[in-house]
């Protein structure tokens, strides 16, 4: 393939980047998705600093390839997550949910590339300016935490684009080559892919809730916890409770106390569908089956390929 600003970036075969998501992206994912010519990412954020450097090492041996670390940078043992990722000589980092001044110099001095996540162009624009080598522009589509704003991806992309001179790479709602085709019409250089990836063998979040995803229908999942920090859920007797909780007006010592400690882990890492917190993107409702990591991002660039043909051809 032609290779673009991404692809050159991360020395990397396709503009196809799996998220680093919470109890879902470990070291298997991610070296299936390097492997398979991708970006594999290991999220941090369900990680203790020794279980990181474990998936790190495993992922080295798993995989030639390149690839990444996801850290939220509000992340309690931030500085541990950094000094093993700059020990173990890790290519590539994203970072999240905080502020990019704090540690992409350091990053950088250390030979690491950095990409920052954003949901609106003000914040691209800080990114840049901090030295970020790309940013993620995240739609409010996207599973997991998200930005205040509700900004869909259809409108973040281009506005982001429009903002920063540095590369950008397109999340929320990208689950098929078709959403990756608008995605690059709108002026990003690649995508960046979650759910999906959830939905997939290598991913360590329980079978229970990949099935769960697999049954999801369209307006399944719910943005929640905009007290604390938005974050969408699929639907269950634990999204019930916060919506409940939401529309008499709780306080956010009330909602902090309903979410308790582990209520992710409960959910997507040890399968309770009922009490646990079901962190999925609304684009769940059209993933149809659980396929491995490598089959989804080929399936992808090929239906890519041929969206890009058929538009040509109209």
């Amino acid at each position: 393939m032609q290779q673009n600003r991404i692809t050159r970036l991360f020395n990397i075969q396709y503009p196809i980047i799996q998220a680093g998501m919470i109890w879902a992206s470990g070291w298997r994912l991610a070296s299936a998705v390097s492997n398979a010519g991708g970006l594999g990412l290991i999220g941090a954020g369900s990680m203790y600093p020794a279980v990181l450097r474990e998936h790190i090492q495993k992922c080295k041996q798993a995989t030639a390839k390149p690839f990444g670390v996801n850290v939220p940078l509000l992340y309690p043992d931030i500085d541990q997550l950094m000094d093993i990722i700059i020990e173990e000589k890790v290519p590539i980092v994203f970072t999240s949910a905080g502020n990019p001044k704090t540690w992409t110099g350091k990053l950088k001095a250390a030979g690491i590339k950095v990409v920052h996540v954003v949901s609106s162009a003000k914040f691209a624009k800080k990114s840049e300016e901090a030295g970020v080598d790309a940013v993620v522009a995240e739609g409010f589509e996207a599973g997991g935490h998200n930005g205040r704003d509700e900004t869909t991806t259809m409108v973040l992309i281009p506005g982001v684009c429009e903002a920063v001179g540095i590369p950008v790479i397109a999340a929320g709602g990208i689950a098929s080559g078709k959403a990756m085709a608008a995605a690059i019409a709108l002026g990003a250089d690649a995508v960046q892919v979650g759910s999906l990836f959830v939905a997939t063998p290598e991913a360590s979040s329980h079978l229970n809730f990949k099935e769960a995803i697999v049954k999801a229908q369209e307006g399944d999942t719910l943005l929640s916890l905009k007290k604390l920090a938005p974050v969408r859920l699929l639907k269950n007797d634990f999204a019930a409770k916060v919506k409940e909780a939401e529309l008499r007006g709780a306080s956010e010592e009330e909602l902090k106390a309903l979410l308790g400690r582990a209520r992710a882990k409960k959910g997507m890492f040890e399968g309770d569908l009922a009490e646990g917190e079901l962190e999925i993107g609304q684009v769940c409702g059209l993933i149809q089956s659980i396929r491995p990591a490598a089959e989804v991002l080929v399936q992808m660039w090929e239906e890519y390929k041929d969206t890009l043909k058929r538009m040509c051809d109209r």
